[in-house]
């Protein structure tokens, strides 16, 4: 395993080294995952950065549906999630 070293700013940033950003293909502006496990952090490229990037891969709804009653659905779902939680005594 390789270890490049970085440093952090006093506003807690750090400046992502080139080699990293080239191994996982990271260019300018794009987002990046900070895994925590077990008090070791790993850094990744997410499979999708944003909506553009999925954006057709899900085919439309047939037959299409008032953009109403899709809320109100994922709303109920939600809700029914939440209830389902407080019954298990987890919410």
């Amino acid at each position: 395993m390789r270890e490049i070293w970085a440093s952090v700013t006093e506003r807690g940033q750090v400046t992502i080294p080139a080699e990293v950003r080239k191994a996982l293909g990271i260019g300018k502006r794009e987002k990046v995952i900070f895994a925590l496990e077990d008090g070791t952090v790993v850094l990744k490229k997410p499979r999708f950065a944003s909506i553009k990037d999925v954006a057709g891969s899900v085919p439309a709804l047939s037959p299409p549906r008032d953009w109403k009653v899709v809320e109100k659905a994922a709303k109920d779902e939600v809700a029914e999630r939440f209830i389902q939680k407080m019954r298990e005594g987890n919410a």
